[in-house]
């Protein structure tokens, strides 16, 4: 039996959180990439046996649409799976309830669920260097509890969403190149959803998600939203983030 992980994790937090897990069950013997827009995801399947992590992040309180639609074509069998949805310390809410929609639709047994955090990907200064030690140690202990389980089907919380995550509807957050960008084209080649043109480097306010792989990726570090933008941001978020909040398991 081997763990599979199956993730959509634009700027590494979401891999970061599914790879505590897999490691405290022994290590990752396969990773699909759900961010790869050129992968043909349905010829992608798992072995009834393989324990699989499904990992996506939260974008306003439920998971990106592209990221559920490529999960949606790929053949479960049967397998039993953990969805983990990680968010920025403000709130996870529909996310696994969304992702245990489509699992079960395209032949997961969903097991458990876990709701994991990590620095915000949008406004920084929240839930900064996150997953850090204190949450690995929580997370070792949620992945035992889960591997002690059974095969039961678990029930997640929050239920059906009634909006679609990353639809490209907060355009105030398209990132740009600035005065530094020096043409590489690394933000074009990294976008999972293809938004970013590669002539002009500027991304279609339709397309883009406002997952910030883009901003992650550059080189030159010469990618960024507008700084007001990030500011009113950070003032948004400043109460709902304010308090840390922790892993929590659903079983």
């Amino acid at each position: 039996m081997g763990t599979v992980i199956i993730e959509f994790s634009p700027t590494g937090g979401t891999d970061k959180v599914a790879q505590v897990i897999a490691q405290a069950w022994g290590g990752t013997g396969r990773v699909v990439d759900l961010t790869d827009p050129k992968t043909d995801f349905s010829v992608c399947e798992v072995a009834p046996g393989d324990r699989v992590i499904i990992a996506m992040p939260v974008f306003g309180g439920t998971v990106p649409q592209v990221a559920l639609e490529r999960l949606g074509k790929i053949r479960g069998n049967g397998a039993a799976c953990t969805l983990v949805a990680v968010y920025g310390n403000r709130a996870f809410e529909h996310a696994l309830a969304d992702m245990g929609t489509v699992a079960r639709s395209c032949g997961f047994t969903v097991v458990a669920g876990v709701a994991g955090v990590a620095e915000h990907s949008i406004a920084r200064q929240f839930a900064t260097d996150r997953p850090d030690a204190r949450d690995v140690t929580e997370l070792r202990g949620i992945a035992a509890r889960i591997a002690e389980k059974g095969l039961g089907e678990a029930a997640m919380p929050g239920g059906p969403s009634a909006k679609k995550g990353g639809d490209g509807g907060a355009n105030m957050l398209l990132p740009k190149p600035t005065r530094g960008c020096t043409r590489c084209g690394a933000c074009a080649a990294a976008c999972p959803v293809e938004a970013i043109d590669p002539a002009t480097l500027q991304a279609d306010p339709k397309s883009c998600i406002d997952c910030m792989r883009c901003v992650a990726r550059c080189p030159a570090k010469a990618r960024k939203v507008s700084g007001a933008v990030l500011v009113a941001v950070g003032a948004m978020l400043r109460k709902a983030c304010s308090e840390r909040k922790e892993p929590e398991l659903f079983i």
